[in-house]
């Protein structure tokens, strides 16, 4: 099977589902924060690798052999779908400020990012490919400063109560 099947679940999740809940939310997913230094390179780099992950999953096949390896994968990419669906439902009802803070997002301040980086480790396991891991990696790392500039903003934007959910929730997990 052709990996980029496994990369329509998750479109359809993280775009369609939540244009679906609250056309408003796809707007607010898609904006990104305002950059500062580094950060503008570690968005090139992080929108290069989204882009390179999406297109090396057309040239991958999945190894169906059930082995542990396939069965690992198959965890970790339902759990990264089951992730990126709850972080959706919880991001298009945000507070009436306008902050994230329910569902999910009580246990991890970037419950999508986690999910990409699960699901994207299943997709790796699945095709057992170091390129597609390589790819993932540098998509994850550069995000994490994406990350630093979102929390920035959210600190400008919410004050307080953003400071106050910060120190209750991990960045993470």
């Amino acid at each position: 099977m052709n990996a980029f099947f496994l990369l329509c679940p998750f479109l359809i999740i993280r775009f369609v589902l939540l244009s679906v809940l609250n056309g408003k939310a796809i707007r607010r997913a898609a904006y990104f924060a305002p950059l500062q230094g580094g950060e503008r390179i570690a968005y090139c780099i992080y929108q290069i690798s989204n882009i390179a992950v999406f297109l090396s999953l057309f040239f991958l096949t999945v190894k169906i052999d059930f082995t542990w390896f396939f069965y690992l994968g198959l965890g970790c990419y339902l759990v990264g779908l089951c992730l990126c669906t709850a972080a959706v439902v919880s991001f298009s009802m945000p507070d009436e400020n306008g902050l994230n803070t329910n569902g999910i997002y009580r246990f991890s301040r970037n419950p999508m990012y986690v999910a990409y980086f699960v699901c994207f480790t299943g997709m790796v396991c699945l095709t057992r490919s170091w390129i597609l891991l390589g790819l993932t990696l540098v998509f994850q790392i550069s995000g994490h400063w994406i990350i630093l500039s979102e929390e920035r903003w959210c600190a400008e934007k919410f004050g307080d109560a953003y400071e106050q959910y910060r120190r209750r929730v991990r960045r993470y997990i």
